[in-house]
């Protein structure tokens, strides 16, 4: 009897406890999953700094265009000497005044520039490659995502089947008590009964701590200042295609890196090509003096030929064939990663989706196990030891059936990133 009140002094601590705690705090968020998608894909600083890389891509853009386009300068010097004067016979002219201002534009002109343009074009690969990543990020952000969405469920369907199987063992506890002080039970029965219950309390705090860690995880993913609490399992629609490479994100973001590289080795042979720029000087000098003219002007056509470099284009270009092959090795890794991923993924649906079912089943015979021992304690015809087997085991696989859910809508959404198809486009 004193245990049983302490126990109950326990649980109404525990209930004052969190019914304090969800008073004071603020209520959890809840997402579904198509909305914790869209927030971590849009709110995420992963992603925000792939988008900068595009930005920043398209400003490296604009600086070698530069490169290739004419410019204006100006300078304007103002220059303090000693005077130089002479005598011309009717009086003193100055050769050279105190103060001497020199306003001298300067207009270059690209003409012929192959290597500059090379570089234009380079860089405007590197804007689709910034894309391509940017995507990929979405991509792999996403999926986190889910993940910790799917985490959530799955530790909630563990809290519960945890909570019931406590409900459970607390009933039992409570009948072995009273035989006990009835003076039909034995002291055993309900310590052993009290024992279960204590367990199981156990269990649903530890199911509690991570069902609080999945959804701070979640989150942060969302970018969200608190946590974030999950609605449901979502259904997932998977398709009958085989599925093409291309619709995926990282052989999309490979294949324009290697484009790109491509196009940096097969422009090796403009950095032999000469260049044509002309230039344009107009001279503005106030005041002029003796023998300076106040306005005067240059034009100036520069042409330069690469003649001799000790081998230096030679070696860039062996670099750039290395990198074109790394890249190369890298998309048929990933192509082929991506061919096996599809397979993998496939079969792991059938699977998971078959153990489900039976786990399922395994479930509701083991319930009624439990059902049916409990009503033969009861009535005498069963032991408490045969009680609490059939209520672990209950348990036990009411885990097993969570996991396997969990499991099951793991593996589709794999097999959704392995198509390309997660997330979805608009």
């Amino acid at each position: 009897m004193h245990r049983l009140r302490v126990l109950r002094g326990h649980l109404a601590v525990a209930i004052l406890l969190v019914a304090s705690t969800s008073a004071v705090g603020q209520p959890l968020e809840r997402l579904t999953f198509q909305e914790a998608i869209d927030r971590a894909t849009k709110n995420n600083p992963t992603v925000v700094r792939a988008t900068e890389g595009i930005l920043r891509a398209e400003a490296i853009l604009q600086q070698t265009r530069s490169s290739s386009l004419p410019t204006l300068n100006a300078t304007l010097a103002t220059n303090f000497t000693n005077p130089v004067k002479f005598d011309t016979g009717s009086g003193t002219a100055t050769v050279v005044p105190l103060v001497q201002t020199n306003t001298s534009p300067l207009l270059t002109i690209p003409i012929l520039t192959p290597v500059a343009w090379a570089q234009r074009n380079q860089a405007g690969d590197q804007i689709l490659v910034a894309q391509a990543n940017e995507k990929d990020v979405r991509r792999q952000v996403a999926v986190a995502a889910g993940q910790a969405y799917l985490a959530i469920i799955a530790r909630r369907r563990v809290l519960d089947l945890n909570s019931r199987a406590r409900d459970n063992a607390r009933a039992h506890f409570m009948f072995a008590n009273q035989r006990f002080e009835g003076g039909i039970g034995s002291r055993l029965n309900m310590l052993r009964a009290e024992q279960e219950t204590l367990s199981d309390e156990t269990r649903v705090e530890e199911a509690l701590l991570l069902i609080q860690q999945a959804q701070e995880a979640l989150g942060v993913l969302v970018g969200s200042d608190g946590p974030v609490d999950a609605v449901d399992y979502p259904n997932f629609d998977i398709p009958d295609e085989l599925g093409q490479l291309t619709n995926r994100t990282d052989i999309q973001l490979v294949r324009a890196r290697e484009a790109a590289a491509q196009r940096v080795y097969s422009d090796s042979w403009k950095d032999r090509l000469p260049s044509l720029t002309s230039a344009f000087t107009p001279s503005l000098l106030e005041p002029p003096g003796v023998f300076a003219k106040a306005f005067s002007w240059r034009a100036q056509v520069l042409f330069a030929v690469p003649l001799y470099d000790s081998g230096l284009r030679a070696g860039e270009k062996a670099q750039r064939l290395s990198d074109l092959n790394i890249i190369k090795f890298e998309r048929a890794n990933l192509e082929r990663q991506a061919a096996s991923d599809i397979r993998i993924a496939r079969d792991a649906v059938a699977s998971t989706g078959r153990a489900f079912v039976q786990a399922q089943a395994a479930a509701d015979r083991a319930n009624q196990v439990v059902n049916i021992t409990d009503v033969a304690f009861r009535e005498g015809a069963s032991t408490n030891i045969e009680v609490l087997d059939a209520q672990r085991q209950a348990r036990d696989v009411e885990t097993q059936a969570a996991i396997a859910e969990d499991a099951l809508k793991r593996a589709q959404l794999d097999l959704l990133v392995a198509l390309g198809r997660f997330p979805a486009t608009p």
